[in-house]
């Protein structure tokens, strides 16, 4: 049932811009019920000059979301201007700043400090929300101006305004830090200050949570030089801050703050919370709290039924925990719960498409990869691969030659950066095309750099993925490794006589007829490689499921765990004995060092997985002809990341 909008006074003054408050929450309940256009006309309809405080910077806020779900221009040109007007409004409702006599005074009389909590003390609530707000301005403002101008010029300006906004942060901070320490010393009792409105406190939280998380996500070069400007990442307590707005820290539902006392921003906080566990869990795994996650789901789901955000979460939590049907259903009725926002969809349209491939249904996951490339804007040369590859692993190869041949002119770039996976799909939709229209499994590995077959369950693993990787070996020539009955467990003893046979069979089977050899052709060891390394991400899956995933009991598999981590064992090691001989996929071998490192740590053995670890963060060549390899490898940045993560997870004793 929709609410009727607060009353908001028709004449405005700056003393009381916090009476505009109820008004802009009003207007994000409904943004989140996906009443968008009901909230963003509200918005402009109470403040149509952009002078109040509370509304122009509201109402910025959602042209950054409009902009930031299309990435066009006109979105993004309006997101900036509107962002520009609400810092400049929050600029004018700030408390002025000293003269330069007070500032010198202010380094000699400790008491005259105009930077630290004593300052913010010196402020109205006004002022406070104000400086707040400002922060918050120049955050979306650098943001959206990173992505809109693609230039490395552009990126350092934009990055100089990060520093005030982190340091606008760390002062609110500490101010609440102050302000709650007196009052718990006056009453004896570890309390907040009551005379800071839950609004306030909930925005200083968010910001100080996303920024020690950003940070804390950061390679540890880059954050060696951050740290010598006096900025930290903590990341355990970013997560604290972003958990305490809603209640969610002390794990029991009575903690959990209702509707109808939580600040403005806790919304954000929950959203953040779910893009950390659930999105960001691909590439870390310290803090990472599925559970945590799902109860933010189901309390934020019973609030806001047809809210998208929190349908998308639902549909990611389903897919985390190898669902991916379940998901599919999510990700339908968050398409289908609003049409106004149509950019909205394509999150469900890219949602769906990897969970079909979870599913290996690649017809399905190839229909989501077209509409995206019909009406998306974000990643075209993505979209197109994806529907390219679909349809070459389809037999559809004259399609398929026809887009793959428009995925390099495409791309884009971001802070003058490539896209990496952007990248990643021209490289593999040129070779492609130099190789007559043929690619080995294209559909699977794409959906591997997505974590599908980690989200996939087992019986499809076995029963789809298997078998596709199979047709592929058999066209090379190959057999898979191992051989022999998957029902069968071969004991530890026959593992090396079972390589060697395995490697001479390959040996062997390279011979085709009129006395061609196959691994004369172009990419042959290119293929081989990632055929191998495909199947022993499967086996992988099939011997250890991921740690999150809800396994049903009642669906048995017929393979034991031994057998399962034998064989993608010995696959692994066929990628690394070949290394030498790829062409342009290098980057197979150093992400066949990753999951073999994670297969042996699941298997207990974890000094032999720290050793694979370390080869892929010391940036020497492994397996690789030297003179093969030029530059960086493809998603290179994406597994130093996610290698760190697992190196930190070794010693936390997480499962991999």
């Amino acid at each position: 049932m929709n609410r009727s909008p607060p009353p908001v006074p028709s004449t405005y003054t700056q003393e009381k811009a916090l009476d505009d408050l109820p008004g802009i929450q009003w207007a994000l309940c409904e943004f989140l019920h996906s009443r968008m256009l009901e909230s963003e006309e509200f918005c402009d309809r109470m403040d149509p000059n952009k002078e109040r405080l509370c509304f122009a910077n509201g109402y910025g806020v959602i042209q950054v979301i409009k902009g930031l779900m299309s990435f066009e221009d006109k979105d993004l040109l309006s997101a900036l201007h509107h962002m520009k007007r609400g810092t400049s409004v929050a600029a004018a409702h700030r408390k002025p700043p000293p003269s330069l006599a007070g500032r010198l005074a202010g380094y000699i009389v400790p008491g005259l400090n105009y930077s630290g909590p004593e300052w913010v003390a010196q402020m109205t609530d006004v002022e406070r929300h104000a400086e707040l707000m400002y922060a918050e301005g120049l955050y979306y403002k650098s943001l959206v101006g990173i992505v809109y101008s693609g230039d490395w010029l552009s990126f350092i300006k934009e990055m100089l305004n990060m520093r005030t906004i982190l340091s606008t942060y760390q002062q609110l901070g500490r101010y609440l830090e102050a302000a709650d320490a007196a009052y718990t010393a006056s009453h004896c009792v570890l309390l907040e200050d009551p005379s800071i409105d839950r609004h306030f406190r909930s925005g200083v939280y968010v910001g100080l949570g996303l920024s020690h998380l950003a940070l804390s996500l950061m390679p540890s070069r880059i954050l060696t030089i951050v740290e010598m400007f006096g900025y930290r990442g903590d990341r355990m307590e970013g997560l604290r801050l972003l958990g305490k707005v809603g209640g969610w820290n002390s794990g029991d539902d009575k903690d959990i703050v209702p509707q109808s006392e939580e600040g403005l921003r806790r919304p954000m906080c929950d959203m953040s919370l779910l893009i950390f566990h659930l999105v960001l869990s691909m590439y870390t795994f310290e803090g990472v709290d599925v559970n945590l996650a799902r109860r933010i789901v189901e309390w934020n789901l019973k609030t806001y039924p047809n809210g998208v955000f929190f349908l998308f979460g639902a549909g990611r939590l389903a897919l985390v925990c190898s669902q991916p049907e379940r998901a599919l259903e999510y990700y339908a009725k968050a398409a289908q719960c609003q049409s106004q926002y149509r950019n909205l969809q394509h999150i469900s349209w890219w949602e769906s498409a990897i969970a079909n491939f979870a599913l290996w249904d690649v017809k399905a996951s190839k229909e989501w990869w077209s509409r995206l490339r019909v009406e998306a804007t974000w990643s075209k040369a993505t979209y197109t691969y994806g529907e390219a590859a679909c349809l070459a692993s389809l037999g559809e190869h004259a399609a398929a030659a026809d887009l793959m041949a428009k995925v390099t002119g495409l791309r884009q770039r971001i802070a003058g950066k490539s896209i990496p996976v952007e990248k990643f799909a021209a490289r593999k939709a040129r070779k492609y095309l130099a190789q007559g229209n043929h690619l080995v499994l294209p559909a699977m590995e794409l959906a591997y750099v997505f974590s599908a077959p980690s989200h996939a369950p087992q019986k499809v693993v076995l029963e789809k993925m298997i078998p596709s990787v199979r047709e592929a070996l058999e066209e090379l020539g190959l057999e898979e490794a191992g051989g022999g009955s998957s029902e069968k467990l071969i004991s530890n003893s026959s593992i090396e006589s079972d390589r060697k046979r395995s490697d001479g069979e390959e040996e062997r089977s390279t011979k085709a007829g009129n006395g061609t050899v196959k691994s004369a052709q172009v990419g042959y060891w290119d293929n081989v490689c990632l055929a191998r390394f495909l199947e022993g991400v499967c086996w992988r899956y099939v011997a250890y499921p991921d740690p999150d995933a809800d396994l049903d009991e009642n669906a048995r598999l017929l393979v034991a765990v031994d057998d399962a981590r034998r064989r993608a064992e010995l696959a692994f090691k066929a990628v690394f004995e070949h290394g030498p001989k790829i062409e342009l996929d290098h980057y197979l071998v150093y992400y066949a060092h990753f999951e073999y490192g994670r297969l042996l740590a699941r298997s207990g053995k974890k000094d032999e997985a720290k050793t694979h670890f370390d080869l892929v963060l010391s940036g020497k060549t492994a397996e690789v002809n030297p003179a093969g390899r030029k530059g960086k490898y493809s998603l290179e940045n994406a597994l130093y990341v996610r290698t760190h993560a697992a190196v930190d997870a070794l010693k936390q004793d997480r499962l991999l």
